[in-house]
């Protein structure tokens, strides 16, 4: 493997994506949040830069073209785990990630099983569209907690009353809870809208891929 600028930016993608779970684990939210969204948006960043610069610099390789889908997955995965852990589990949010989850290990089993016939089944330009979105819904959604939990810290010692009149502006709002409500609810419809659209291409390209799939899979055994 040659260490080429897109090699290496690919393998920081892969890195990066347990160090967004080992985030929860060493700082206290929102600031575990903060580093979550700052690590993910820069990892996705990477994704789009590893390509541009692989295909102007004519450094494309094979390395580059095998890790490169799983640092994408890899990313996914574990952000939407995190997300899921951390939340409410709302089944509006569990649904669509356990549908991005699914297709993910099903399409890798299938080029797992085709193996050198797996050259066929390209990335597509709306499975690109799917990674771009994913990656979006996600990054909006760990926003989601910085807003909820600066929300609570900044309420904390009042009583729901309180919070509700601040919020409902009955009630002065000295401390700007108003805003970070409204924040937060905002991010959590887009990012939950996002991640359905996203979870929509997921199961439209896991489709494609089998369709393509299927004529190999008919294919009687070598003896």
């Amino acid at each position: 493997m040659t260490w080429t600028v897109p090699n290496v930016l690919t393998v920081l993608r892969l890195l990066a994506a347990p160090g967004v779970a080992i985030a929860f684990l060493y700082f206290n939210r929102p600031w575990a949040d903060w580093f979550a969204l700052l690590l993910f948006v820069g990892a996705a960043v990477t994704d789009w830069f590893d390509g541009y610069l692989a295909r102007n610099w004519a450094q494309e390789s094979r390395f580059g073209a095998m890790l490169d889908p799983i640092a994408d997955k890899a990313m996914v995965v574990i952000a939407l785990l995190v997300i899921v852990g951390y939340s409410s589990m709302s089944p509006w949010l569990v649904l669509p990630a356990t549908m991005i989850v699914f297709r993910e290990v099903f399409v890798s089993g299938l080029r797992e099983f085709l193996g050198a016939k797996a050259k066929q089944l390209k990335v597509t330009k709306l499975a690109k569209w799917k990674t771009t979105l994913q990656m979006v819904a996600i990054a909006v959604l760990f926003s989601q907690g910085i807003f909820l939990h600066h929300l609570l810290d900044r309420s904390q010692g009042m009583d729901a009353a309180m919070i509700d009149g601040i919020i409902t502006g009955s009630l002065p709002d000295e401390v700007g809870l108003t805003w970070l409500a409204q924040a937060r609810d905002a991010a959590g419809i887009v990012g939950l809208a996002l991640l359905w659209l996203a979870a929509a291409l997921t199961l439209v390209t896991g489709w494609e891929y089998f369709r393509k799939a299927l004529p190999h899979l008919r294919e009687p055994e070598e003896t």
